[in-house]
């Protein structure tokens, strides 16, 4: 029978080449339990490759820049990109531009203002905690009017295909995904992603084989499934459905953390490597759902590498 000391050291292991590509550390409107350094020095220490910051309302990529040049001696890197949030003016050309002449990797299509994100808040008992009477309340940022993309996300499809950056999906409801990624597709984007199809979205598995069959991978945001999370909704046998769904090739894994009063993103991890493990998934399928499938989605496998040897 395997000893405790052996599972840890098994997590340990695993923990190393590891890319979280969803945290929400600080500085944010939002009260956060770390900021972008704090959590740099942590996923250093563990091994990890990459670890990619989010934060609804500016673009991560000038702080990424700053954190790199004075830590580029840790052994894991820091990456940003922006979200199409009303802060930054929606689906805003320059602001997309910007991000990737600085170096972004990633677009998320809006969440916060996305139209389906205003109507699931509504019906939910969950509320952001960035809400506050600094900002006026979030206004609704469309991407698709009466089943057609609006000229001013093809523009901004136009820019991530262009620079070869990851697209998100956001908050968007999974019609509206399903639409603004076979535009994406037509225009030349390649890296797609579809964010917590198991909450906000509205996905079915149906949906998940389709958008994956598309082209696109799916992302799990682990502070969902794990008990030791404040935000878990689900159990882990949810998560073993949609992996089923996907499969394993097109499965990422995220933690989604950061918030105050959580778990920190490093454990959001530890926990989810021994949920998969105690779901049964050999280490090779693990390390592809917490490394490789993020390193080929983001181009990171030098970082990955590096990190294995």
């Amino acid at each position: 029978m395997e000893t405790a000391p052996a599972r840890e050291q098994q997590i340990k292991n695993l923990l190393r080449g590891t890319i979280d590509p969803h945290i929400h550390s600080g500085p944010s409107i939002a009260p956060r339990g770390l900021d972008h350094i704090e959590l740099l020095k942590e996923a250093s220490g563990a091994g990890m490759a990459a670890v990619v910051t989010k934060d609804h309302d500016y673009s991560g990529v000038a702080t990424a820049n700053l954190i790199a040049n004075h830590y580029g001696h840790l052994a894991t890197r820091l990456y940003s990109g922006i979200v199409l949030n009303n802060v930054v003016g929606g689906f805003n050309p320059y602001a997309v531009e910007h991000t990737a002449a600085m170096g972004g990797k990633i677009v998320w299509l809006p969440t916060l203002a996305a139209e389906n994100h205003l109507a699931w808040e509504k019906k939910s008992s969950w509320a952001h905690p960035a809400s506050t009477k600094k900002m006026r309340p979030a206004t609704a940022v469309p991407a698709t009017r009466d089943g057609r993309v609006l000229d001013e996300v093809k523009e901004v499809l136009d820019i991530i295909a262009r620079n070869d950056m990851v697209l998100a999906a956001g908050h968007l409801h999974v019609s509206e995904i399903w639409l603004v990624f076979e535009e994406a597709k037509r225009r030349g984007a390649t890296r797609l992603v579809v964010n917590h199809p198991e909450e906000i979205i509205d996905a079915s598995m149906n949906d998940v084989q389709g958008l994956t069959a598309l082209g696109a991978r799916m992302e799990h945001s682990l502070c969902m499934f794990v008990k030791e999370s404040k935000l878990q909704i689900l159990q882990p046998e949810d998560l073993r459905k949609h992996i089923e769904a996907a499969g394993v090739d097109n499965t990422i894994m995220s933690t989604d953390l950061g918030q105050t009063g959580n778990i920190r993103p490093l454990e959001g991890f530890r926990h989810g490597i021994a949920m998969c493990l105690d779901l049964g998934y050999s280490e090779a399928d693990i390390r592809k759902m917490f490394s490789t499938n993020a390193a080929k989605l983001f181009g990171f496998e030098s970082l990955v590498q590096q990190a294995a040897a």
